[in-house]
């Protein structure tokens, strides 16, 4: 029995194909839909019969326009997720690669031995030593924070130099895994904020986290005993510097010395040091943070190895996989002498006290090539202090010293030069036949201008007086007339002074192998207007000539025009280091002189001054070097830099004189008069250096 109209409509239809404009074809329903015997097109019905008399219909029907918006929103779904499995696969694919290995295997550096530095006798002045640090990777730490904070409580307590007691009842309660202290060891708070700020499962938790360095050998031993327990937790073999001095040909660790500027020291890498240094750093390593230790770094360093090793999941070593082995740095070997470096703090220190200064800088070079034989800075710093670990109190006690040990005043600080630059301005006022040989002024104690007075050194003046004589005596008045001129006479001007100023090296940086080197003050016209706001007057480069006013000077850059003095007339770019070695001494590179200059004073002018530096020893005011037993020539100075303290004591020249092996620069700070403080300690250096040192050895 047929109980549906519309199904009755639909078999009266196919009974009859001719009036049946929908009939079934080939034994297929036409699509189509009937409503009152009339076609709809977009929709589609289809009967069917059940062979039992009890016949029921089954009917599905489908709409094209939901059919294309399910199909939009299938073709973006999986354009999303195309997208984002060629972000996961391609471009991400090689860091999230590195992770996953890194659940698996761990890349550990294999330390290079630094470079050994030596003096030019092969006396080694810095030893390699071994430093354990310590370290965490977050990811591999216990996720239970109980658990966690266990582990950390027993890193602390080793690291503090605690040990479990049950008597103390330190430690109890162990039995749940847990360890309960009535208080917390200082390292747990400080491992705790620095977990506290990496998030687990980012880049950074797969890296490794610094706790603590320098641990001593016995809390080493200690802690590698746990690693197999602590997953997470790295011990590691660093390498720490050790600063050394002679003592009988014996290296002894120093304590303090004047070495410390010359070597600086070694610390651990901070994050603008890894981000400037490169992939060969990792957060746990040392570098060069102040002197030859931080200029050298790329030499000194090496190249560290790899070690791939199978770790569980916990992150405990299995096995090693395979290994590169360290490239060690290269030693350097200076021209620097020990001993003389030695001999002149130990001069220096007895000069300093018996004068009551506190502060000064000694430059000895070879003026033949710009080698620098000793540099003395004082007072300074203990750079073991610093490659340890200095404490906090100790290095705010650094800092507030008002003598500022850690400053190197020998390339850092700029004085007025004094009269130490008269023989630079004479070689110019010859170069530019400014004057001759002979030129001639009268000193009768100074030059007035107008209301104003610029005096000689000596009341009543010099008299008559030549370039060689002027030098010797340091007459102002005839510098001043060189410089600035008087009456009809036209001296070199400030433009002048400015040119020879630039020429022997002043207002700029020589490029000596030491990070902090200061390029002092060559003052100008349009420097004067635009940092004082004032006009240029004739007393400004009076003041310009004999080496006061806003003139300031290194006394690196006083040592550099000192070597040229003493050579004839050859600018050399000062080094400290003369030889690259490899890890056995093998010679890589020899670091050869390098001229900055020459060619600019002809060598008669050059000698004329030279004849000049050598009757300041011989009849000026250096006389008290006579009686060495080497020829020497000379200058003194003696610079005024404020009103209510004492004047700076300089002190340059060379030896011997006619083929000058020494060319030397002392300044002592506050320290009177050059001829009568620095002058003495010339003497006994040189003493020592010619006579002495030779009987001893």
């Amino acid at each position: 029995m047929i109980k549906n109209n519309h199904t009755k409509r639909l078999l009266n239809a196919l009974k009859d194909k001719k009036n049946n404009p929908f009939a079934v074809k080939e034994g297929k329903f036409s699509f189509g839909r009937l409503k009152d015997s009339v076609y709809r097109s977009g929709w589609t019905e289809e009967s069917f019969l059940s062979d039992s008399g009890n016949k029921e219909v089954v009917s599905r029907s489908f709409n094209m326009q939901k059919l294309r918006l399910f199909s939009l929103i299938a073709t973006l779904a999986l354009m999303t997720l195309l997208g984002r499995a060629f972000w996961l696969q391609v471009v991400k694919g090689e860091n999230y690669h590195l992770l996953s290995e890194g659940n698996r295997l761990r890349q550990e550096t294999i330390e290079p031995r630094r470079g050994i530095i030596y003096d030019r006798n092969f006396q080694p002045l810095v030893r390699n030593k071994a430093n354990f640090v310590l370290s965490l990777r977050p990811i591999d730490l216990p996720r239970d924070e109980l658990e966690r904070d266990n582990l950390i409580r027993q890193i602390s307590l080793i690291l503090e130099g605690e040990q479990f007691s049950q008597e103390t009842e330190k430690w109890h309660g162990e039995d749940d895994g847990a360890v309960y202290l009535s208080k917390d060891p200082e390292y747990f708070y400080k491992i705790k904020d620095l977990l506290a700020k990496i998030k687990i499962g980012s880049l950074e938790s797969y890296q490794p986290l610094f706790v603590a360095d320098n641990i001593d050998y016995e809390t080493a031993l200690r802690l590698h005993l746990k690693l197999a327990d602590w997953p997470g937790v790295a011990l590691s073999n660093k390498i720490r510097r050790e600063y050394l001095v002679s003592e009988n040909k014996t290296p002894q660790v120093a304590s303090s010395t004047s070495l410390a500027h010359i070597l600086g020291y070694t610390g651990k890498i901070n994050d603008k040091e890894l981000k400037l240094l490169g992939n060969n750093y990792s957060v746990l390593d040392y570098v060069g943070k102040e002197g030859l230790e931080y200029f050298w770094e790329k030499e000194l360093r090496g190249v560290p190895g790899k070690k791939n090793i199978e770790v569980d999941a916990l992150g405990r070593r299995k096995k090693i996989i395979d290994e590169e082995l360290a490239l060690d740095g290269n030693n350097l070997r200076l021209a620097l002498n020990l001993e003389l470096q030695q001999k002149t703090e130990e001069i220096l220190a007895k000069h300093l006290e018996k004068n009551k200064v506190e502060k000064a800088s000694v430059i000895i070079t070879n003026p033949q090539n710009g080698e620098i034989l000793t540099i003395v800075s004082w007072p300074f710093y203990s750079n073991n202090e610093f490659a340890q670990g200095i404490d906090h109190a100790s290095y705010q006690a650094l800092l507030s010293d008002i003598n500022n040990p850690l400053f190197n005043r020998a390339i850092s600080g700029e004085f007025p030069s004094g009269s130490t630059i008269k023989p630079i301005f004479a070689a110019g006022a010859l170069e530019e036949g400014v004057i001759t040989e002979n030129t001639s002024f009268l000193s009768t104690g100074g030059l007035r201008i107008g209301q104003w007075f610029f005096p000689d050194w000596r009341a009543g003046g010099h008299g008559t007086t030549n370039v060689r004589s002027a030098i010797a005596n340091s007459v102002n008045t005839f510098f001043y007339y060189i410089g600035g001129g008087y009456g009809d006479f036209i001296g070199l001007g400030l433009d002048g002074l400015v040119k020879y100023s630039r020429l022997f090296g002043l207002g700029e940086k020589s490029g000596i192998d030491l990070n902090g080197e200061a390029k002092g003050l060559v003052p100008t016209r349009e420097w004067k207007e635009e940092t004082k706001n004032e006009s240029w007057y004739i007393g400004d480069t009076y003041h310009v000539a004999i080496g006061q006013g806003d003139v300031l000077v290194t006394p690196l850059q006083v040592s550099n025009y000192t070597n040229i003095l003493a050579n004839g007339g050859t600018f050399y770019k000062p080094h400290l280091v003369s030889e690259i070695l490899d890890s056995q001494n093998n010679l890589i590179q020899k670091i050869e002189p390098e001229i900055i200059r020459d060619n600019f004073i002809s060598d008669y002018n050059m000698q004329v001054v030279r004849e000049g530096m050598r009757q300041t020893v011989t009849i000026g005011s250096a006389r008290y070097l006579n009686s060495l037993p080497v020829e020497v020539a000379g200058k003194t100075g003696t610079a005024q830099w404020s009103s209510v303290k004492n004047t700076h004591a300089w002190f340059i020249g060379f030896a011997p004189y006619k083929n000058p092996e020494l060319a030397f620069t002392i300044l002592l700070e506050e320290g009177g008069e050059g001829s009568s403080t620095a002058v003495p300690i010339a003497y006994e250096i040189l003493q020592w250096y010619f006579g002495e040192k030779d009987i001893n050895n």
